[in-house]
């Protein structure tokens, strides 16, 4: 495994840090995640599967769990023995919180002066956003997302899952790893997430400071090409085409047998068919109406138009390339058994890295982590006894 011998001390919580931790744990790091007594909060999400939450399970493989007290100033000191001996630590605490909890840079780096500490934080520490709350939600909302996706006259539409808090959890890594690949440390890496949130949106954005004008809300649609988005089929079910240049948009005349819209002056280019959009896209949406999904994304997929199906969630896992390629994968939890997981997308040489630990359960492995520091087992009963640990 790529990062054998790193240790991650995680205290994050939630989405943005575990989403990091778990790929630095995919790739071979030990990671330590330390909860609170109650739990990271996303073990209480729905659904929930025999008193283990699917949302936690789906960031959490491959972690070693202690639940500590950090109110406590013994569970204070066996965070900062953990510090000693780690690489790297990860937090996503609310602003001011690490400095109450004793766990923040200038304390950590008195205990280890060589520790990478990454901060995930809302907002940039000390702007005037620093103590507003940073969900996915409001997210979406202030970086423009909401009012980009759908059509104009809906209301604004959140992206399904937490976009912004998994790209600043691979930014994370990135920034972890440089950090180790260039032995800086000490070093305090802060990742605001608005400001990713903005990054990565990366050519919305940029048409607006370029041109002044808001994108409007296309659906499917790109604001740069056409045509580039989801028709409906005879059946009512959806699929995408994607003619993304003149050499295609050829070739989908070529397919549906419309070769005299290829030359047609108002469709020609790429900026032609941009400019008369509208009657276009309504020409082509009268010819999906006539055959079913499949049979247009054969005939286009013969021609070389690139197209597939819009698919519902049962339909992605039916799929033949990522049954295959066994893009779900299974691991042995210690309560519910055999449990699904979805794999690293990377090959190494050929070969997927992936930890084989499932996601822990609450406070799994206080006592080896315990242990591994120098604590006897008087000391962690006497830990249990007085709140320090679960």
């Amino acid at each position: 495994m790529l990062l054998k011998g790193v240790r991650v001390l995680d205290l994050s919580h939630t989405l943005a840090g575990p989403f990091a931790t778990m790929v630095l744990a995919d790739l071979g790091a030990e990671v330590i995640k330390v909860e609170p007594i109650h739990g990271d909060e996303t073990r209480s999400w729905t659904p929930i599967v025999e008193g283990e939450s699917a949302y936690f399970l789906s960031i959490n493989r491959g972690k070693k769990s202690i639940a500590i007290n950090l109110k406590h100033p013994k569970g204070r000191e066996i965070v900062y023995r953990l510090a000693t001996i780690s690489d790297v630590l990860i937090e996503n605490f609310r602003p001011g919180v690490p400095e109450k909890l004793g766990v923040d840079y200038k304390t950590i780096v008195r205990y280890n002066p060589k520790i990478v500490y990454c901060s995930i934080k809302g907002f940039k520490q000390g702007s005037i956003y620093e103590s507003l709350p940073a969900y996915d939600l409001i997210l979406q909302g202030l970086s423009g997302l909401m009012m980009s996706t759908g059509t104009e006259n809906d209301p604004p539409i959140r992206v399904a899952f937490a976009l912004f808090d998994v790209i600043t959890g691979l930014l994370a890594t990135t920034y972890i790893l440089a950090a180790l690949f260039a032995n800086a440390r000490p070093i305090h890496i802060e990742i605001p997430m608005y400001d990713t949130a903005i990054f990565s949106m990366c050519y919305i954005p940029m048409i607006y400071l370029l041109t002044k004008r808001t994108p409007k809300r296309m659906g499917s649609a790109h604001p740069s090409i056409v045509p580039y988005q989801a028709f409906r089929d005879s059946q009512g079910k959806w699929f995408i085409v994607a003619a993304a240049n003149d050499r295609l948009w050829r070739q989908l005349c070529k397919a549906l047998k419309i070769e005299y819209l290829a030359e047609d002056k108002e469709f020609k280019t790429n900026p032609d068919r941009v400019k008369n959009r509208d009657k276009l896209i309504e020409l082509l949406q009268r010819i999906f109406l006539e055959k079913p999904r499949d049979y247009w994304i054969k005939i286009l997929r013969e021609y070389g138009v690139p197209a597939a199906p819009v698919y519902e969630l049962d339909e992605v896992f039916s799929d033949p390339y990522v049954v295959s390629q066994n893009i779900v994968v299974f691991q042995n939890h210690k309560k519910l058994g055999r449990i699904p997981q979805l794999a690293q997308p990377g090959y190494f040489n050929g070969k997927r890295l992936m930890t084989s630990k499932a996601p822990p359960t609450l406070g799994e492995d206080s006592y080896d982590i315990l242990r591994n520091i120098g604590y006897s087992d008087k000391d962690i009963e006497n830990f249990k006894k007085e709140g320090v640990i679960l």
